[in-house]
């Protein structure tokens, strides 16, 4: 690699000295010298070359000194290290110098033997300066980049080792999907400017509610989020987790669809689906496209649960797997789902707060066993409470002939 030295030095005959005594040197590349006759001179040629590795510059020149020209390169944006040349005994503008950002100096009559160790002693310490700032670069960087998906203390724990993401592992982990009911159509009839409102809104309330719960998002398309739990940092209670982050997420979405409602804006609920099992995780799509996700059958059943809150009327769908890790759950039991694309039907809760939840489940314990009498036991249900969406699904398909608790779902 050529270190590049920019010589600033008035005198006529500095340059062909400087070329003769490193002849060798430029032949090879491994220095490359630029000149120019004072600081005004100096500032030109670094505009013009910011790859410059150091300035070697003398005092006294006319126009601009080499004490001013350092005040001028401490404000430049490019960090350059400079040596002064002064004359023998001139202590008090050296002392200025170095006080103004000076590296080393050196002294008239130039010792050039002194003056390659010079160089080769502040192209160290420059290479080690540059190291250090790449390293914080790349720190920033991958903070930035990890601050997409991960929430903030997390995402500062791993900045510092990001590549350790980019291999994939496989661990248990909770999945949860989101997507709001209906909001294709609606981009095609609300004006531009209101859906970026709406959606930068909707994404930010819903991205830090799971950053609140120290949750990792995974993925964003449109207004879909794909969120983990349990990864990358380990989170042993990342099922109760999911849970109450799922609760949160309800919540924050149903008062924004009741503000967007208000403002004319025909918002659908959003639909959320809960499942937690073994998921490779890690860092996909190779060096330039960095991708931190998740892939396997706990992801895809995840997926299905939130699309199967349409056939219910239900918002969030949350499987036994992540019910029975989560101390305190409360949830109606939906039936024994078989999922498209799913091996077999697995036990599935709606995560509700109602307080009909004593009713409801006694009907769904006669569903259960094959009673007869569970179709009067929901009629009686949905008689009280006829705004229950799961309540009126089991009994219009008991009442079309269906029973039993499996329930295919396309």
């Amino acid at each position: 690699m050529t270190t590049t030295i920019l010589v600033v030095d008035d005198e006529p005959d500095f340059e062909a000295l400087i070329l003769q005594r490193f002849r060798r040197s430029v032949r090879d590349e491994t220095f490359a010298f630029l000149f120019a006759r004072d600081g005004v001179e100096a500032l030109e040629v670094l505009a013009a070359n910011p790859h410059v590795d150091l300035v070697l510059s003398d005092i006294n020149m006319p126009r601009m000194d080499g004490l001013t020209l350092l005040e001028r390169l401490a404000a430049l944006d490019q960090r350059v290290f400079t040596v002064i040349v002064s004359a023998y005994g001139d202590m008090a503008n050296i002392r200025t110098a170095m006080n103004r950002g000076a590296f080393d100096f050196l002294t008239k009559p130039l010792d050039f033997s002194d003056l390659e160790r010079t160089i080769e002693k502040t192209m160290r310490h420059t290479r080690l300066f540059r190291e250090a700032e790449e390293r914080q670069r790349s720190a920033e960087q991958a903070s930035a980049a990890l601050s997409r998906y991960f929430s903030p203390n997390i995402a500062e724990r791993l900045a510092a080792a990001a590549d350790t993401l980019d291999a994939g592992e496989r661990r248990e982990i909770t999945a949860v999907f989101t997507d709001i009911t209906g909001f294709t159509p609606l981009v095609e009839v609300v004006e531009p400017a209101v859906l970026a409102q709406l959606l930068n809104a909707y994404v930010s309330g819903m991205t830090a509610c799971v950053f609140d719960h120290q949750g990792t998002v995974a993925k964003i398309v449109g207004d879909a989020l794909h969120i983990l739990f349990g990864a990358p940092a380990d989170q042993g209670d990342h099922a109760a987790r999911a849970i109450a982050c799922a609760r949160d997420l309800d919540t924050l979405a149903q008062e924004f669809c009741t503000v967007w409602q208000e403002r004319g804006v025909a918002l659908g609920p959003t639909r959320i689906g809960v499942h937690s099992g073994p998921a490779l995780v890690g860092s996909f799509g190779g060096g330039r496209f960095f991708d931190y996700t998740a892939y396997g059958e706990t992801i895809n059943i995840a997926a299905r649960l939130e699309a199967a809150n349409k056939a219910f009327g239900t918002r969030v769908l949350v499987t036994a797997a992540t019910a029975s890790a989560a101390p305190d759950f409360h949830g109606r039991p939906v039936g024994d789902l078989q999922l498209r694309g799913c091996r077999g039907p697995m036990r599935v809760f709606e995560l509700s707060s109602r307080d009909d939840g004593d009713d409801y489940r006694a009907a769904f314990d006669r569903l259960e066993r094959g009673d007869p009498d569970a179709v009067a036991a929901f009629a009686v249900v949905f008689g009280s409470h006829p705004d229950d969406p799961l309540a009126s699904f089991h009994l219009k398909r008991l009442l079309n002939g269906g029973g039993g608790t499996t329930i295919v779902v396309g």
